[in-house]
């Protein structure tokens, strides 16, 4: 039994190890690195292309349950993660190099997948899972064009946010420290007082934005917004966004600022810092004149600028199944946020249902069918509730899991009550799950 997986991505790789690890053969074919789209770096599978956080880790979050999940089911991507850590509070973030490296390598040394380079042009025969990702390349976006017809053609835009390097941050005019002093001090905070901010705003809502052939401010996703774009809804957008100064108060004043930018460690040796929420498609110029405004960043070097491209996405409930399957030819599998799921942690969690539940088929074992109670199953049947009229890309969120059958007081409470019921049911499922 073989399974070609097509896509080295976080979906793609996570689908290949399931597979593998339950004795089916698996070609995995990744077109890096003979050709790379252009938001990839690095020769790496599993490349973070925009942030290098996969946000919160607490329980009371649901993407925190998805990730807790995942955890238990034994996932590459979750474990490689954790081992990649670098702190960020409350949040899962990672050496984005070396999360990349140690994913490649576990992927490429497992006895049952044999790594293929090269882009796929055509779709092979027998049993295929497309986890090209949303950046898909021209040709294999045709052969799914023919495939799917017209209901693959859907899509929105996503941003990265530039890098700088911590060594060029005047940390005379910055601090250490996270909101509301919860947790370790993991954070550089930037503070602007309210003529800075001004003066900062203006120029960001005016400055020249990069083409992007077919671009529109409303196709851009919601949950990866360009800063620009934002500051165009208006003066105080940002500053209940990226630049909420709502409990950091500054040492050196005691007072919360007008603004603050905050920067992640991007790598474990703490050299480069992202700028969190300033995913951009300014042109690169603008970005190196306008963030350079930010007082502690004045003389900040640019690792990296902010970048967009466009991310395809499908009709997924006329098309697939609760599996991920093709309704109208159920060898064709897909994953990843193609699918319509956004973020990392949740493709990699439909990579991980897809490649279950692919093995399970084909050795003659009866699905697992993961719950809506569960976060993981959750996520699969909102992509296929051929109810939904609108269909846009989501991240997991508490509002699709059933709510309790009791009232519970306070949000955090609630929600915390929901993971509780989740982790019991996959305790409940992890021995047939891992068998």
């Amino acid at each position: 039994m073989n399974v070609t997986v097509i896509g080295a991505g976080l979906a793609g790789s996570e689908c290949a190890w399931q597979l593998a690890q339950r004795g089916i053969d698996v070609t995995l074919r990744e077109m890096k690195p003979e050709k790379k789209t252009p938001a990839h770096i690095t020769d790496y599978f599993a490349e973070l292309c925009c942030s290098n956080s996969l946000r919160s880790d607490q329980l009371e979050n649901a993407v925190g349950l998805l990730k807790e999940e995942l955890r238990r089911m034994d996932s590459l991507i979750l474990s490689c993660a954790d081992e990649t850590r670098v702190e960020a509070g409350g949040a899962l973030a990672v050496d984005r190099e070396g999360f990349a490296a140690l994913v490649t390598h576990k992927v490429q040394d497992h006895p049952r997948i044999t790594v293929v380079p090269g882009e796929v042009t055509e779709l092979p025969e027998g049993e295929v899972v497309i986890a090209s990702g949303p950046l898909t390349s021209d040709a294999l976006a045709q052969q799914l064009q023919s495939l799917l017809g017209t209901d693959s053609d859907l899509h929105f835009y996503d941003a990265a946010a530039p890098l700088v390097s911590a060594e060029s941050v005047d940390m005379e005019k910055a601090w250490f420290g996270s909101r509301y002093d919860r947790g370790t001090a993991d954070y550089v905070n930037c503070p602007m007082t309210e003529a800075e901010y001004d003066a900062f705003w203006e120029e960001l809502k005016s400055a020249q934005a990069a083409e992007v052939h077919g671009f529109e401010d409303k196709m851009v996703f919601e949950g990866c917004m360009p800063v620009e774009v934002m500051a165009r809804r208006g003066h105080d957008t940002l500053c209940y966004g990226p630049l909420k100064p709502r409990g950091l108060k500054d040492p050196r004043t005691g007072k919360e600022p007008y603004a603050v930018v905050q920067l992640r460690r991007d790598n474990t040796g703490g050299t480069i810092y992202n700028l969190v929420g300033f995913q951009t498609h300014l042109r690169f110029p603008e970005q190196k004149r306008v963030f350079s405004m930010i007082p502690a960043l004045h003389d900040a070097e640019f690792l990296r600028y902010g970048v967009m491209h466009r991310n395809t996405f499908l009709n997924s409930p006329r098309l697939l199944d609760r599996y991920y399957r093709l309704k109208a030819d159920p060898r064709i599998s897909f994953a990843g946020q193609m699918t319509g799921v956004e973020g990392y942690v949740e493709s990699a969690a439909s990579g991980f249902l897809v490649g279950v539940e692919t093995a399970r088929r084909l050795l003659g074992k009866s699905p697992i069918d993961f719950p809506p109670e569960t976060a993981i199953g959750a996520l699969g049947l909102y992509i296929s509730n051929p109810s939904v009229t609108v269909f846009q890309p989501m991240n997991v969120n508490f509002g699709i899991i059933p709510p309790l059958d009791h009232r519970v007081k306070g949000k955090r409470n609630k929600n915390a009550e929901l993971s509780e019921r989740s982790l019991a049911i996959i305790e409940a499922l992890k021995e047939e799950v891992l068998s």
